[in-house]
């Protein structure tokens, strides 16, 4: 009869299990001699008698008097049977030896998985590693699992069940931006015997509980009168087959391990802090929620010496919020720099899209878990004992990043495609249904797979328009969420600066939809100013107003479409900047977006052109995001901007601005005010006769503007660069090679040419041609960015320098920052010493700056006589 043997050197005799016996053998006769059957702690076990029976263990069968006895093992192999048949151990291994027999004992696992070989990890992917088990564990052919051994890694290993071969694969998650190499022989995880498997019985989609099928028809009911019959057929069956990810009932909460929560307070002591009292009519409320959560697994008693006290927080619907106060927690946390979404970039997204879906997760924070050695740091106590959360709470500094983590995560390859995400709130796009519908689909399977659960009330699924992120979004365009406006309309007269920020920041979240906002707002904003005394006049008051009523009738904004020109307007004030983007839509112009910048007090000293010069260097540069690398249309009713770009002799500020400008392709238009209204008919102020920045007329001289963008010089230029590479003696070898598509030359083919070869041969990885021209990629010291820098022969060196430090756009700067422009676009080698020793000779830098030392007069006494005296 087959039964699991285990193996006791604390035993002195073999025991078998009465019922084993009893099962396989009926009644049996036994040697009913007095026998004292005591375990380790003294307890008595009662004893049926002694028989001999015959033990196969391997291939060999060995003859043994056994005791039977009532124990809850099949049979336990003692010291007298190992010391009888010289029996060996080897813990190592896991192998009992019997003589020749070697036996694999399961209790051997846990063991070591290590890799087979060098595998490299993708950023935010998951790859099979091969794996090589534990001597015992191929031998046995049994199921194990596998599971990690270190939480600190950029990598995690994910818990898998492997046959025992002596090759496996398990899933190694890269939960980094870069990617990560395992090298061969390198520890991954342990794994340890599964004891028994259950195959899960198999459910068909097309038979869901009725219960499911209620919850799916309620969630759908909102969209029958968008979605024709087919189209209704096909959501139900879709959701149907995930009816499990929406949650049932309060209770029903998902759990991830993919991310942990970590409280990092590095050497600082713990905190405590004495429990607030409560309100008596509120004390069973409080033992309520604390018993929902203890059943809930969300919180569990505590023994730390950590505490903060718990608060109450009135909801809308006049019910409580479970709170902690966790501020001076956080302010011993190191902060989790993980960054959040641009709420204006993830609006941009959403550029063609006709369908929306909203998810939004069921106390998505309680469906992360906290690491285990941070769980004291979340102690709290409601003056009735001390709890810790099991799962990451409300209040932490840290939450928002590791949920932003965790959803990025859990969508990785779906995030701009088929989705935007949010923190806890999705949503899934699509340009038709079935799009749509496959999107869907896609989100539904990762956060199935995630382990994490959706609360069905704050879905909204198949909409032409939904609400996300405080705005209104639809085919048309995006708009401010008039539930949101609603409280701007009834909104009370600050009567302080806390009240006057509070408004602000409102207004301020909804500014892209106001013209001029900051010219508007200039009134209010100078009430919050530190030093300035509260006084509310009538330009606040008419101010305060005039967003109220600018806010409540908001227009549409559109989205940005790639395939069609961009327009800018652009105009100034004495107080403010304005700027408007828009497309045309056929015959009408769309707008995307407002921009506007209240003017510092220096820049209200500018004359109107170095206004206007600022409003489009401003302008652009908001709006750089859209702009760059694409020709667009740049209007403006200040006929002198029409000519920017052939200032005479441009200096100083607007030389420097003007250089700005040359990273964008536009044309100008001039337009009268009267066609300018969409950048608000501002107001000019008289600038003096003798200003050196105005044109009072058109000037018909033409004049050369030098472009100092690498990507805008001119073809002339190039061609001399090259011609000058080609004879350079030091560059004229290196590009002869690359030309020929030649590998790496040898060192000895180099040894004996110039330094400045060799150097330029040292670097041959980074080398390429560019029309034609020797080209240098280059990475800065952040490695977030990589250009092209164009390699300069000798000749050229003083023509670079003469541009970017002696011309009029080059602005004298100094030796870093000069030599900061030069190599955003040029490389030579000795670069470096070039710039400092042509700054230093500099005559005109030399006569401002004076000499480094003052002349001091001599240590010694002078004589001073009276006027006339000899």
């Amino acid at each position: 009869m087959p039964c699991k043997l285990t193996i006791d050197t604390g035993a002195s005799r073999t025991v078998v299990s009465s019922q084993l016996i009893s099962q396989f053998l009926g009644d049996s006769a036994y040697n009913r001699e007095r026998i004292n059957l005591v375990t380790a702690t003294g307890q008595r076990i009662p004893v049926r008698g002694e028989k001999e029976m015959e033990l196969k263990l391997g291939n060999v069968i060995y003859l043994h008097n056994v005791i039977v006895a009532d124990i809850m093992d099949d049979c336990i192999l003692g010291l007298d049977f190992m010391r009888n048949n010289c029996c060996e151990i080897d813990v190592k291994q896991g192998v009992l030896k019997c003589g020749q027999e070697e036996l694999f004992m399961e209790g051997a696992l846990p063991g070591n998985v290590y890799s087979i070989k060098k595998i490299v990890l993708t950023p935010r992917s998951e790859t099979i590693v091969p794996v090589s088990l534990p001597r015992n564990a191929g031998q046995a052919h049994r199921c194990v699992l596998v599971e990690r051994v270190n939480n600190d890694l950029p990598w995690k290993v994910a818990r898998t069940l492997v046959r025992t071969t002596d090759i496996s694969g398990v899933r190694v998650l890269n939960l980094c931006d870069r990617e990560q190499v395992i090298e061969k022989g390198t520890l991954v995880g342990t794994c340890e015997e599964v004891d028994w498997l259950r195959q899960c019985q198999y459910i068909s989609s097309g038979t869901p509980s009725k219960d499911s099928e209620t919850r799916m028809t309620t969630l759908l009911e909102d969209c029958r009168s968008v979605l024709s019959p087919n189209e209704l057929v096909k959501a139900k069956k879709l959701l149907l087959e995930y009816a499990d990810v929406f949650s049932s009932n309060d209770a029903d909460i998902g759990k991830t391990g993919l991310v942990q929560d970590k409280i990092n307070t590095g050497e600082e002591l713990p905190i405590r802090q004495r429990p607030r009292r409560l309100p008596v009519a509120r004390e069973k409320e409080v033992e309520t929620m604390i018993e929902g959560m203890v059943r809930d697994g969300v919180i569990e008693p505590s023994s730390s010496p950590w505490c903060s006290p718990m608060v109450l927080v009135k909801k809308k619907d006049g019910s409580m919020r479970f709170c902690v106060d966790y501020r001076r927690v956080n302010d011993v946390t190191k902060k989790d720099s993980y960054p959040l979404p641009r709420i204006d970039d993830t609006l941009d997204m959403l550029t063609g899209v006709k369908w929306f879906s909203t998810l939004d997760l069921k106390s998505g924070y309680w469906q992360v878990e906290i690491d285990p050695k941070d769980k004291e740091k979340t102690a709290f106590s409601t003056g009735k004992g001390l709890w810790q959360f099991k799962v990451m709470p409300f209040g932490l500094c840290n939450a928002p990043a590791t949920f932003e983590r965790l959803m990025e995560l859990v969508l990785t390859g779906l995030i701009g495609d088929a989705c935007l995400v949010y923190l806890d709130d999705i949503i899934i796009v699509g340009r038709t249904f079935e799009e749509h519908l496959q999107n869907l689909e896609r989100v539904l399977m990762k956060i199935k797979s995630a382990n994490l659960k959706l609360s069905p009330k704050k879905c909204s699924l198949f909409k032409r328009q939904v609400n996300f992120l405080g705005y209104v979004v639809s085919e048309e365009g995006i708009r401010t969420d008039p539930e949101k406006i609603a409280a701007v309309k009834d909104w009370p007269v600050p009567k302080d600066k806390t009240q006057v920020r509070a408004f602000l920041g409102l207004c301020s979240y909804y500014r892209r939809f106001v013209k001029n906002f900051a010219d508007i707002a200039k009134p209010l904003h100078k009430l919050t100013e530190e030093k300035r005394h509260f006084c509310w006049d009538e330009s606040c008051n008419i101010a305060f107003q005039e967003l109220k009523d600018r806010l409540c009738k908001t227009p549409i904004l559109g989205y940005p479409d790639a395939s069609k020109e961009f327009i800018v307007d652009t105009d100034a004030s004495d107080i403010g900047l304005g700027g408007v983007l828009s497309q045309r839509n056929g015959d009408q112009e769309v707008v995307i977006a407002y921009f506007s910048k209240s003017l510092s007090k220096p820049e209200r000293n500018y004359c109107v052109t170095r206004r206007e010069l600022l409003a489009v260097v401003k302008s652009l540069q908001h709006f750089s995001k859209y702009l760059l690398g694409r020709k667009f249309h740049l209007r403006t009713d200040h006929a002198a901007l029409k000519w920017l770009l052939q200032f005479k002799n441009p200096e100083g500020q607007v030389a420097r601005w003007i250089e700005l400008l040359q990273e964008y392709d536009f044309e100008i238009e001039h337009r009268s005010g009267k066609s300018h209204g969409n950048a608000d008919a501002l107001s000019r102020r008289p600038c003096p006769e003798d200003c050196k920045h105005c044109t009072r007329q058109e000037s018909k001289e033409v004049v050369s503007v030098k472009m100092l963008r690498a990507d805008h010089l001119s073809n002339e230029w190039k061609d001399s660069l090259l011609h000058a590479q080609q004879e350079d003696p030091d560059i004229k070898p290196i590009l002869e090679w690359i030309k020929a598509s030649a590998p790496k030359p040898k060192w000895s083919d180099v040894s004996a040419m110039s330094s400045t070869t060799k150097s330029y041969w040292a670097q041959w990885d980074s080398l390429l041609l560019q029309d034609g021209v020797l080209c240098r990629k280059w990475e800065n010291v952040r490695g977030d960015s990589c250009h092209l820098q164009m390699v300069v022969p000798k000749v050229k060196v003083p023509d670079v320098l003469q541009l970017y430090h002696n011309d009029c756009s080059g602005g004298h700067l100094g030796v870093k920052r000069t030599l900061l422009k030069i190599r955003e676009r040029f490389y030579w080698v000795h670069c470096r010493n070039d710039v400092e020793d042509w700054c230093r000779k500099c005559t005109s830098c030399a006569a401002v700056k004076g000499p480094q030392t003052r002349s001091r007069g001599a240590l010694k006494l002078y004589n001073v006589g009276a006027p006339w005296e000899e």
